[in-house]
């Protein structure tokens, strides 16, 4: 009887040394989780946003009252008709005396021939010449401040423009939009509010991409690489587990002491390190709930 017992015992220690350890490592899933503030300060008009709610990167999910960024907007289309009715039209307002200018070159030159052929006193060719100089100093003069004045102009009208860029981008601005796609999480605001500028409105994660943060030990860092493909098993509780395919994503490069709610395969160990996996979730696994990762 003693034998037998004996063998029995045997049978059980190699039955329990032989049992391979169901994980390596214990952690809580986590997302990608993404607070949206308000951009611009106003009403919000539109805001039908319910916690739970699956949304798309780049869908509207609410609008701030516009009114005043829309009349800024025509107030500065109405300035910029203005400035540009004031243009000069330079080749009208130069022709006059460049006409003259012309005329005076060639009472110039006609009384060059005279005074060559000795039919007029010198004194005539010099006044037509003073006269040549005087209309082309108006005329440099006359340029130069339709210039100068179409110059200020063009600089108004971009400065108009600019206004209107910054009025457009504050009006984009208005428009609540989902930054990722997920779901959401917290929402701090509801429809009909005055929303000021950087008020946070709600609270998003990117469920469908989750990932597992557990935490190894250093003689666990040898069988860890960034890219390793790994199990991971989702604990509903009462036993119930569902196993996914993840990814290593991250290794920590810094050690930490042990998280108080984190397991490892050594409970002696002091420092361990954070790694992620990530994991695609088919709806079943939420955030904080428990994983276990196998290596």
């Amino acid at each position: 009887m003693k034998k037998y017992s004996i063998i029995l015992l045997a049978i059980c220690l190699v039955a329990c040394s032989s049992k391979e350890k169901e994980f390596d490592a214990t952690g809580t899933f986590e997302a990608t989780e993404v607070t949206v503030s308000a951009e611009q300060s106003g009403t919000l008009l539109r805001f039908a946003l319910e916690e739970g709610d699956n949304v798309e990167a780049g869908s509207e999910v609410g609008l701030t009252d516009t009114t005043q960024i829309w009349l800024k907007l025509r107030q500065a289309d109405a300035t910029k008709t203005v400035y540009q009715s004031q243009k000069p039209d330079l080749e009208k307002q130069i022709a006059a005396t460049r006409q003259q200018l012309e005329n005076a070159q060639s009472e110039k030159k006609r009384y060059q021939e005279l005074v060559s052929d000795g039919a007029a006193p010198s004194k005539m060719l010099d006044d037509a010449t003073n006269q040549v100089k005087v209309l082309q100093r108006q005329l440099d003069a006359l340029v130069s401040t339709l210039n100068t004045q179409l110059s200020t102009l063009n600089s108004q009208l971009s400065t108009v423009d600019v206004q209107k860029n910054q009025l457009w981008d504050q009006l984009r601005k208005c428009h609540i939009v989902a930054p990722i796609s997920g779901t959401v999480l917290e929402k701090y605001a509801e429809q009909g509010e005055f929303a000021a500028m950087g008020k946070a409105l709600f609270k998003m994660g990117d469920t469908r991409n989750m990932y597992l943060r557990a935490y190894v030990t250093s003689g666990q860092l040898e069988q860890v690489r960034v890219g390793q493909k790994v199990k991971v098993f989702a604990d509903f509780g009462d036993k119930k587990r569902k196993e996914y395919d993840g990814t290593v994503s991250w290794i920590s490069s810094r050690s930490e002491f042990t998280p108080k709610t984190i397991l490892t395969d050594d409970e002696r160990a002091d420092l361990v390190y954070a790694v992620k996996i990530a994991v695609k979730n088919d709806g079943a696994i939420k955030i904080g709930m428990y994983g276990e990762v196998k290596f």
